[in-house]
């Protein structure tokens, strides 16, 4: 795997790109079993659960730029797991972003 660590491949990118991987299976599945009709929400103009999506993983990336530009990723604890696991404060920014998807979800 030595041709693949400048990816850096940690526990929160491998997290995110199953969960990426998981939400596009289920909007596969939900467009399959329950189609749907182009909704107008807040943004005024006619959405589909695509275009939702993309508009949840621009807000996501953008939370995360901004929360690294902000307030850095210094650990915020230590678990005694192994030798010392150190837990990032950007998964405070991935709550926001989770919390963010859902409003977009909900309103867009």
């Amino acid at each position: 795997m030595d041709h693949i660590a400048w990816m850096a491949w940690t526990l929160p990118t491998a997290i995110f790109f199953v969960l990426l991987a998981l939400t596009l299976a289920t909007m596969t599945w939900l467009a399959a079993a329950y189609p749907e009709a182009e909704r107008v929400g807040v943004l005024r103009i006619p959405t589909t659960r695509g275009d939702r999506l993309f508009i949840a993983l621009i807000t996501a990336a953008l939370i995360h730029l901004a929360w690294i530009g902000l307030v850095g990723t210094e650990p915020l604890a230590r678990l005694a797991i192994g030798e010392g696991f150190e837990v990032s404060s950007l998964w405070l920014a991935s709550l926001m972003s989770l919390g963010a998807a859902v409003a977009i979800f909900r309103t867009v």
